[in-house]
This record gives C-alpha cells, sequence and structure tokens, in this order.
C-alpha cells in the first residue's frame, strides 16, 4: 500500500493532541451505494471541550482516525485510511443521549478504483454526517453517511459513498 504511513502518523498526531481521555474504539459494517460491503474500525480521542452550552445541550467533538477494507463480489478488495476531525452535537434531558455529528477529514485509498467507481486518485476527501445514541458504560450505538471524493483534484471523480451502522466504546 503506497501510504503505509498515513495511519501511524495520524495516531502520531491524536496522541499529540488528545487530552487525558481515554481513547474510544469503534467498529463499523457499512454498505456503499454500489451495494458493495465495507467493513471499519477506529480510533477516537475526544476534545474534552464544549461549546453553546445550554439546557438544550452542546456541542464538542473528537479527532477519528479510521482503518476501512471495501469489499466486492467482481473485484479485488480495497483499504483505506482516514483522519477527519468530527464535531458532535449532544442533546440534554434523556435517559439515553441522542447526538448528531459532522465532519470533514482526509482518507488514503490503496487503489483509485472502488467497484465500479473511479476515485482518480489516492488521496481523497471524507466527508461525514451521523446520529446515535449515548448508552451507560461508555457506548455509543449510531448510523452514518459518509462520502470519499477528491473534489476534482484529479479525474475521473466519481466518489463513493458508505451508510453504516456503527459500535463505540471508551476505554
Amino acid at each position: 500500500m503506497k501510504n503505509r504511513f498515513a495511519l501511524p502518523l495520524a495516531i502520531a498526531l491524536l496522541a499529540g493532541t488528545a487530552s487525558a481521555t481515554a481513547a474510544e474504539f469503534s467498529g463499523a459494517l457499512g454498505v456503499t451505494g454500489q451495494g458493495d460491503m465495507n467493513y471499519r474500525a477506529g480510533l477516537a480521542f475526544d476534545w474534552d471541550k464544549t461549546w453553546l452550552n445550554s439546557d438544550n445541550g452542546h456541542l464538542s467533538g473528537y479527532w477519528d482516525a479510521a482503518y476501512t477494507y471495501w469489499e466486492g463480489d467482481d473485484y479485488a478488495g480495497a483499504h483505506s485510511l482516514s483522519f477527519a476531525p468530527v464535531f458532535v452535537y449532544e442533546f440534554n434531558g434523556f435517559k439515553y443521549t441522542p447526538f448528531v455529528e459532522g465532519g470533514v477529514g482526509v482518507a488514503f485509498f490503496s487503489k483509485t478504483d472502488v467497484g465500479e467507481q473511479q476515485l482518480g486518485s489516492s488521496f481523497n476527501f471524507e466527508n461525514r454526517i451521523g446520529a446515535g445514541l449515548k448508552l451507560p458504560h461508555e457506548q455509543k450505538v449510531g448510523i452514518r453517511a459518509m462520502h470519499y471524493s477528491n473534489a476534482g483534484i484529479k479525474q475521473p471523480n466519481d466518489g463513493i459513498e458508505s451508510y453504516s451502522l456503527f459500535y463505540s466504546r471508551q476505554f
């Protein structure tokens, strides 16, 4: 893989910017817009800051580094490494805290064709939106939609989407 140093670099950056909070590990099972499966493993560090505090909720965020395997029936699988800052709005007043999240980061793919999609370059941007619930014992469950594209840096730029269910737990 050309970008074999991307994940260690992202982890080093996370370690330098993370607060004293523990790491959060996550796993996600997703499907692309073309029906192919993908599997994601992530590591996140909370920013340990909040903004817009009110009776309704607050804004916070985390750094996210992840590895994704993109599976396909008629092609050899692809791999990607990604790194993103993610903003989270948590709503107060519920037994299980609902939240919404969004972020824009970068991703490095092992190849430029993932299934039927031609990405044009190994470097892509990762855009995400999601929603979920915080559960007891520092656990979260939710859904996410993610879009990967090189923003027209190189053609073709078909992009690819992933729609997934995720679970995370802080350790």
